[in-house]
């Protein structure tokens, strides 16, 4: 079974992230059994469908997708993954904190694709809370990323406040 870091732990993964093939279309692909988390075209395309399957099926967003397009489900979702599809495509980012701050989403963020080590501490500090690295980096040399720094300047979904409000006066 793969593995990712959730909770700043490795663990065993049961989710898999569903990326449609070349000629696969969102409304007559096989629905897998498996906890999937399927493109936003295949939730938007067989929503009821995934709705009754709650515990088993989530949604992924490409960077180019806005939460906004989940908007009315987020209550009903227990997992979002974020796209990173190359290392310096931020978008991913702006779409955690949103699920967070703006949508209030408590559920796990999970991020797929191209998630390197370095990147992971601000990740976290953005609210995604679960990662898939990237098969061919090592998951437990990427978990020492999350503990890089002890303390934080600005704010982030964790910590409202910057550095310079936490002092004591």
């Amino acid at each position: 079974m793969p593995e990712i870091i959730k909770d700043d732990r490795v663990v065993d993964d049961p989710w898999q992230a569903l990326r449609l093939g070349e000629g696969q279309s969102p409304e007559t692909l096989a629905l897998p059994p498996e906890p999937t988390l399927f493109p936003l075209s295949v939730w938007k395309a067989r929503k009821g469908e995934l709705l009754s399957r709650a515990r088993t099926a989530g949604v992924w967003l490409a960077s180019h997708e806005a939460p906004e397009e989940i908007a009315d489900d987020i209550g009903r979702l227990g997992i979002i993954g974020i796209d990173f599809p190359k290392f310096f495509d931020g978008r991913g980012y702006s779409s955690a904190r949103l699920l967070r701050e703006r949508f209030h989403f408590k559920g796990e963020i999970r991020a797929i694709g191209d998630v390197l080590q370095d990147q992971l501490f601000l990740m976290k500090r953005c609210g995604i809370d679960a990662y898939a690295v990237r098969p061919d980096k090592d998951i437990r040399a990427a978990l020492a990323g999350l503990s890089g720094f002890g303390e934080t300047y600005q704010a982030d979904v964790d910590q409202p406040f910057p550095l310079f409000r936490r002092r004591p006066v």
